[in-house]
C-alpha cells in the first residue's frame, strides 16, 4: 500500500483515557463466524465509544469485511453477542437499519442511473418523499460536491466521484453509526485525504464510524483501531498507545551492502524484522535486548545506528505473522 507523507495526516484526538460513563456504539463479545471448517472471525471482543472513528487494520482475508457484516446484521454469528447503539443486534435488526449506514467495499449503486436518480432511489428506501427528499438531496449535492454530476450516469464517474456518491447515499438518512468497508481502495491519495476530512466532519457532528483499511496512514487517523489477522484480533487501542506498548525497539542502520546485512541480521532470534527503507535498514529488536544500539552496531560491523520512533507499521509487523505469540 502507498503511504502518504506524515505531514498530510490529520492529527487524531487521543482516546487513551476513556471516561467512566462512556457510551458505546458497538459492543461485541466472543463474536465468531465459521464457514464450514474455516473460521473467518474468531472470538472478537470490541467496545467502540460513541462519537469516535474506529479502524479495522489488516490484509485482505483477515476478517475485516466479515466482521462488518456481522456487526450490521447482514451475517448471522456462529457464536457471540453484539449490541449496537445500546440494543442487542439479535431481534432488533430492522429497527437498527434506520440508525446505521453501510458503504460497501465495491461500488454498489446503479451504474445506469444518474447521480440524482441514485440518491432519489435511496431516499425513497428510507421513507423520504416530496420536499423533504428534494431538500436532503440538494443538501448532499452541496456537501459532497456533486452538483455538476447530478445528471451524469454513475457508471461513467471517476473513482473519487463514485466514492463521494456512495458516501452521500450511505449518510442520506443521517445515521448515528456508519460502517465503511475499505472505502478508499480505488481512489488516488488526494481523494483519500479529502474523503477522510469528510469523515472527521461527520464524526464532529456526532456520527460514530467504523472503517476498515489496509493503509497504515489511514489507520493512524483513527481514534482507536484493532489489528486483525486470520480472523483474530492481535491488538487494539489508540495508535499512540499501540506504538508505546510495542514489544520491540526500532533501530535504523545506514551504510553499504544493506541487502547482505539484512540477511545476516534476520538470522538472529533477537531480531523480529529487518526491512530496507531507502538508504537504511529499519530493524525491530526484541524488547529483552538491553542495549539495542550496541547490539545492532556489533552485528553490523560498526555501521551508523540510531534509535527511531515506532510507527504503526512497526506495530503491525511486531504483532502479526511468525512474530505473534498467543
Amino acid at each position: 500500500a502507498m503511504l502518504l507523507p506524515k505531514r498530510l495526516l490529520r492529527p487524531f484526538a487521543p482516546m487513551d483515557t476513556i471516561p467512566d460513563q462512556v457510551e458505546y456504539a458497538i459492543e461485541a463479545k466472543g463474536l465468531s463466524k465459521r464457514f464450514g471448517n474455516n473460521i473467518a472471525v474468531n472470538k472478537l471482543d470490541l467496545k467502540i465509544p460513541k462519537g469516535s472513528i474506529y479502524g479495522f487494520l489488516g490484509p485482505n482475508g483477515c476478517g475485516k469485511s466479515t466482521s462488518i457484516r456481522l456487526l450490521t446484521g447482514l451475517l448471522s454469528a456462529s457464536e457471540g453477542d453484539v449490541s449496537i447503539l445500546g440494543k442487542p443486534l439479535l431481534g432488533h435488526e430492522e429497527s437498527l437499519k434506520k440508525r446505521i449506514g453501510y458503504m460497501t467495499q465495491k461500488f454498489s449503486l446503479y451504474d445506469n442511473l444518474t447521480v440524482q436518480e441514485n440518491l432519489s432511489f435511496v431516499g425513497a428506501i428510507y421513507g423520504f418523499s416530496g420536499k423533504r427528499k428534494k431538500a436532503r438531496i440538494e443538501e448532499l449535492f452541496s456537501l459532497y460536491d456533486l452538483e455538476k454530476q447530478a445528471k451524469q450516469l454513475a457508471g461513467s464517474m471517476s473513482g473519487g466521484q463514485k466514492q463521494r456518491l456512495a458516501l452521500a447515499c450511505a449518510t442520506l438518512h443521517s445515521p448515528e453509526l456508519l460502517f465503511l468497508d475499505e472505502p478508499t481502495s480505488a481512489v488516488d491519495p488526494e481523494n483519500r485525504r479529502e474523503f477522510w476530512e469528510r469523515l472527521f466532519d461527520l464524526c464532529a457532528a456526532g456520527t460514530t464510524i467504523l472503517v476498515s483499511t489496509h493503509y497504515m496512514d489511514e489507520a493512524e487517523r483513527c481514534h482507536a483501531l484493532a489489528i486483525l489477522e486470520e480472523g483474530n484480533k492481535r491488538a487494539d487501542g489508540s495508535p499512540q498507545a499501540l506504538m508505546d506498548a510495542m514489544p520491540a525497539t526500532v533501530v535504523e542502520v545506514s551504510g553499504d551492502k544493506l541487502r547482505l546485512l539484512k540477511k545476516t541480521l534476520t538470522q538472529h532470534p533477537e531480531i523480529m524484522s529487518a526491512a530496507q527503507i531507502g538508504a537504511h535498514l529499519r530493524i525491530l529488536v526484541k524488547q529483552q535486548v538491553q542495549d539495542p544500539l550496541s547490539f545492532i552496531s556489533q552485528l553490523s560491523g560498526g555501521r551508523n545506528t540510531v534509535l527511531a520512533r515506532p510507527s504503526l507499521e512497526d506495530v503491525f509487523v511486531a504483532c502479526t505473522g511468525d512474530r505473534h505469540v498467543d
